[in-house]
This record gives structure tokens, C-alpha cells and sequence, in this order.
């Protein structure tokens, strides 16, 4: 499962040739169902309580990487931090078993980039198996394409880390079964792997289609308790999107985010620096429960009923018509030109998609002009500039 690392070359809109294939590669994605199947492998083997506490550690440990690193400094630059911080950062999260940084950080950007539009990498429009784990199984998004991620991409330290990102999840393997046996590594390392996995799955698969929407986006995140305590605080989705940049995905007291609070402490420390809280006089911006138009939730509901409709008419136009006196009438020339064209079957086809581009177009008017301040707090002078912030 790993990728290799590329830089384009040639024109941006290759041919349909030489596009990648959106397919499952099953025969590299053994080793992906061989992690699965390891831990089973605990019934034939002494485990203890410390091997049950090992997964329990690595689980937490390494899921702070992923959210801290891969997520919030390699993929929006949240925070700062220095050289040998970052690639400590960048190490540790190549121990998850989730790719390089390079990687993991540069398709999260075109998930943001394009958040449930053609272009997203792993939009649950494309089902459920596709947004949780199907995008990784394909040979679509094998490679690392550093065009996305040129910032982190200039550092040859990560380059090196990233052609050679077994390294960490090996060394750690090794670690666990040199101290604690086979119990340590069925359990502490593979089964806290799995877990990892799918709980980091989970933020790209359930937090599109579960939970609730607090602000207006142009996607359907949405916010969920239950993920966010599986994550350390990455179930905060529908106000990640909102504000991308900023460090805080709970925006409210409530809202756990552990991630956030060992950040903090690492500023304390001056371990990191620069964190990016969200802009108070934005938190009540965009809110759906102050008539915001849900611009987001519009889009998915229309095309999925245009979907439907659209279906139905290519089903009807290919349906024989029965002969009528008008129809069994010969074609002369005035049925000829503009009349006959207007008769082709994908005519109605082409009528609905004109339709829903318009109406899309439409909803996006409506939505930018509703995205306002609540009344009665400060700051609805700058209502402006909340589209302007939440696509950082």
C-alpha cells in the first residue's frame, strides 16, 4: 500500500489514457485484510492485562499524530513548529500505518479543495465503502502528487520520510514483540492499528452523512459527540469545514477536543507556537438555525432528486413510443432542422442539467447572501468576511 512519490509532468488535463484507473487494487490490499485478520491470531497466544494496555497507549499515541500532524499542522497549518519538532510529528504519524505525510496531508487538502463535488477524493456520495476505506484500496490515489502539498514538500527530511515510511510502523512492530511478545504485538500493535484505522475512517465516511450542522457550508459535514471521543476531538466535522485553519475543532466548552488541550501544552512549553483559535466574531456566522441558507445539504438533496429525475428520463427516451397518426406520418421538410433535433432523446437530458446548473448557481447567490451575523452580537459590520476566512 504504499506510494510512491511523483511530480507531474506534461499537460494538467491528461488524456483519458493516461488518467489512473478508479479501481480496487486487491492484490495490494492483502497486507490492508492481513492487519485485519493478526489479532485473531491473539487466541492462540498468552495475552495480559499490559498487552491490553499497550493497544490502549499506541491507540491514543498515535491517533494525537494523525489529528495533531497529519491533520491539523501538515494538512491546514494550524500551528507552527520547529524543524526537529515537525519531523518527530511526521515520524510519529507514519507509525499509524496511514501512508506518509506527503501523502495522507496533500489529498485532505484536495478533500477540502473539493468537499463533495466531483473532485473529492472520498465524498460519501460515491457510497459509503468508497468515503471509509474504498478511496485507499484504489489505484487512483496510489501515488503522492507533491504539487498539492509544496510547502511541506521543500523539506528533504519529509521527502526521505515519506519514500521510506515503513520504517516507523516496522520499528514499532519490532519494539512491541522484543518486549513484550507475541501478546504485545497481536494486541498492542495490530489491534490498536485496526481500531486507529477505522476510527480515523470514520471522520471521512460518518461526519458526512451523521450528526448535526451548526453552520452553512458548501458540504455536508456535519458535527458528531461519539467520533469526536473515538478521535480525539475530529467529530467536530461540520466546524472543521467551516474554519479549517483553526487549530480549535470544539468551538464550545462542550465540545471535546483532546487534541486541542495537548496542543495548548505544548504552547505552554514552546513546543509549538501560533495556534490558530477561530476568530471569535465568526463563531456566529453562517449558523443554520439564523436562516442561513444550508447550501450544502441543498446541493446533496438536488442532486441526488436530479439523479433520480435524470435517470427516469434517459429510462422513458429509450422506451419504443407507440405509433401514433402523427408519428407514423412521413418526415418532410418540415420536420427537418431545429424540429427534428429538438425531438432527440437527449434533449431532455440536456434541458435538466441546464436546470440544475442554474439552480445551483442560484442557491450559491442565496447562500453568500445570507451568510450574516446573528443579531444582536458584535462584529455583524464584518459578515463579509466569514466566506473569506472559512476558505483558508
Amino acid at each position: 500500500m504504499n506510494g510512491a512519490i511523483t511530480e507531474p509532468a506534461g499537460s494538467s488535463n491528461p488524456s483519458e489514457m493516461d488518467r489512473p484507473v478508479d479501481r480496487t487494487d486487491w492484490v495490494a490490499a492483502i497486507p490492508f485484510f492481513a492487519v485485519h485478520l493478526a489479532p485473531l491470531a491473539a487466541f492462540f497466544v498468552e495475552v495480559t492485562w499490559q498487552d491490553w494496555l499497550l493497544c490502549a497507549v499506541l491507540y491514543v499515541t498515535r491517533m494525537f499524530f494523525i489529528t495533531a500532524g497529519y491533520h491539523r499542522y501538515f494538512s491546514h497549518r494550524s500551528y507552527r513548529m520547529g524543524r526537529a519538532a515537525q519531523f518527530l510529528m511526521a515520524f510519529g504519524g507514519t507509525t499509524a500505518l496511514q501512508k506518509g505525510p506527503l501523502w495522507w496531508a496533500g489529498h485532505h487538502r484536495l478533500h477540502h479543495r473539493y468537499s463533495d463535488l466531483d473532485g473529492d477524493v472520498h465524498s460519501p456520495r460515491d457510497g459509503f465503502w468508497w468515503s471509509h476505506v474504498g478511496w485507499i484500496l484504489s489505484t487512483k490515489y496510489k501515488t503522492t502528487d507533491l504539487t498539492t502539498i509544496k510547502d511541506f514538500a521543500a523539506y528533504p527530511e519529509l521527502r526521505l520520510l515519506e519514500r521510506f515510511q515503513w520504517v516507523g510502523p516496522w520499528a514499532l512492530a519490532f519494539g512491541c514483540l522484543l518486549i513484550g511478545g507475541w501478546g504485545a504485538l497481536l494486541i498492542g500493535f495490530f489491534l490498536s492499528t485496526v481500531l486507529l484505522w477505522h476510527g480515523t475512517f470514520l471522520v471521512n465516511s460518518m461526519t458526512h452523512l451523521f450528526g448535526r450542522r451548526r453552520y452553512a457550508t458548501a458540504d455536508t459535514s456535519r458535527n458528531s459527540m461519539i467520533i469526536a471521543l473515538i478521535t480525539g476531538g475530529e467529530g467536530w466535522h461540520n466546524n472543521h469545514h467551516y474554519l479549517p485553519a483553526s487549530v480549535r475543532q470544539g468551538f464550545t466548552w462542550w465540545e471535546y477536543d483532546p487534541t486541542w488541550y495537548v496542543l495548548r501544552g505544548l504552547a505552554a512549553i514552546h513546543v509549538v507556537s501560533d495556534l490558530k483559535d477561530p476568530p471569535a466574531r465568526l463563531l456566529d456566522q453562517a449558523r443554520v438555525r439564523d436562516g442561513a441558507f444550508d447550501i450544502g445539504m441543498f446541493r446533496s438533496y438536488w442532486e441526488r432528486a436530479a439523479k433520480v429525475t435524470g435517470e427516469r428520463i434517459a429510462d422513458l427516451s429509450a422506451r419504443p413510443m407507440a405509433p401514433s397518426a402523427e408519428a407514423s406520418a412521413p418526415i418532410g421538410p418540415a420536420a427537418t432542422g431545429e424540429d427534428a433535433d429538438a425531438c432527440l432523446p437527449d434533449e431532455p437530458l440536456s434541458t435538466l442539467s441546464g436546470l440544475i446548473s442554474r439552480v445551483l448557481e442560484s442557491a450559491d447567490q442565496l447562500a453568500a447572501s445570507t451568510r450574516r451575523t446573528r443579531k444582536g452580537t458584535k462584529g455583524s459590520s464584518r459578515a463579509s468576511e466569514a466566506s473569506d476566512h472559512a476558505s483558508e
